[in-house]
């Protein structure tokens, strides 16, 4: 009697079907064939004459010297050592008779498609940031992952891999620090994923916008920006510019309180940054001289920043205040020469008539 198991080794890719060859020639002892996994008490039965295995089909069905079978569908966890055994029957239990070499199985797996991680919350431009890009369920071990920003690489340690949530397969991970700039709102970061059970790399992008919080910078135009009349309507335009993400919210105080104003504010978004504008128009009154009206913003739940502009309003003649029209070509007429002259002429002509009486 002769048992033949030709196959060594065997691999194949995941999803795949896995055929273990084996035949057996002239005349054995009463008893099955059958094919197991391991050896020694650990030995788990892939197949026999008598059982139910759903994946498991026989190439030759019937054959009494053909016992190559078929496994479909294989997986990571299919992988070891799988034997042929003839038994032969005993009054109790069935006794190995002889066993084949045995055929090393070791399956291909493709890695799972990269997961790219960032931060838990935003940063401000200029400070490093941690990614993490993390793959798994593949064989063999070797995998080469590569970072790219806006397709630049970027230079990073070989990835870390360990052991997979399943047998002879394995899970990496790759970290790689970036330095985050205003710009970036507009960046892509790449982690591209090489295994030999793909033809073609496995891509995954991260969005720098997500990691990134731009301030914005504040800054209030008064229209006319000169002391008004009053009844003159004055515009007070707040400039928010340059910041991102676009949650924000815009508050008008005068002297201190909140103002209720209609939401008329403009949002643009060029090269990534938000710029908006925020208008409130004033009737100007004699009460509101020296007023104080302040623009509130608060960007992204932060701490609110803020900018203010005054109420200058001209006062008529008459009213004690500053009177544009005590001014003449830009000189007061308190300071007119011809003014001190006359005074100077009355003072020597009351002088003289008084000399003039004394000496009668």
């Amino acid at each position: 009697f002769e048992l033949q198991q030709p196959q060594d080794k065997e691999s194949v890719t995941a999803g795949q079907t896995l055929t273990l060859t084996c035949t057996v020639s002239g005349n054995g002892p009463p008893g099955p064939v059958r094919w197991l996994k391991g050896s020694g008490g650990g030995n788990e039965t892939i197949y026999d004459q008598t059982g139910s295995y759903p994946r498991v089909t026989r190439a030759m069905s019937g054959s009494n010297t053909d016992f190559t079978i078929h496994i479909r569908d294989v997986q990571p966890e299919d992988a070891g050592t799988y034997y042929c055994v003839k038994f032969r029957k005993s009054l109790f239990s069935d006794v190995v008779f002889q066993s084949g070499t045995g055929t090393e199985v070791s399956i291909r797996a493709k890695p799972t498609h990269p997961v790219v991680s960032g931060p838990d919350h935003r940063v401000r431009p200029g400070q490093s940031v941690s990614f993490t890009c993390t793959a798994g369920g593949f064989f063999p071990e070797d995998i080469r992952v590569k970072w790219l920003r806006n397709e630049a690489l970027i230079l990073v340690q070989q990835p870390h891999i360990t052991p997979g949530s399943t047998k002879s397969s394995y899970d990496m991970s790759s970290t790689v620090v970036v330095a985050l700039q205003k710009d970036d709102v507009c960046s892509r970061l790449v982690c591209e994923v090489q295994h030999p059970t793909l033809k073609a790399p496995l891509r995954e992008v991260y969005e720098l916008s997500k990691a990134l919080r731009v301030p914005p910078s504040i800054h209030v135009v008064v229209d006319p920006p000169r002391p008004v009349e009053v009844n003159e309507t004055v515009s007070f335009t707040c400039a928010v510019k340059g910041f991102y993400p676009g949650d924000v919210a815009v508050t008008w105080l005068e002297n201190g309180m909140e103002m209720k104003v209609e939401n008329n504010s403009q949002s643009m978004e060029p090269c990534g940054l938000f710029e908006l504008r925020n208008l409130v128009e004033v009737q100007a009154t004699a009460e509101k001289n020296g007023s104080v009206f302040t623009c509130r913003v608060v960007h992204d739940g932060q701490e609110p920043v803020s900018e203010m502009a005054t109420l200058g309003i001209a006062a008529p003649a008459g009213d004690g205040l500053w009177d544009p029209s005590q001014m003449e070509n830009g000189v007061n007429l308190l300071y007119s020469p011809a003014l001190w002259l006359g005074i100077l002429l009355e003072k020597g002509l009351l002088g003289g008539l008084l000399f003039f009486l004394f000496k009668r």
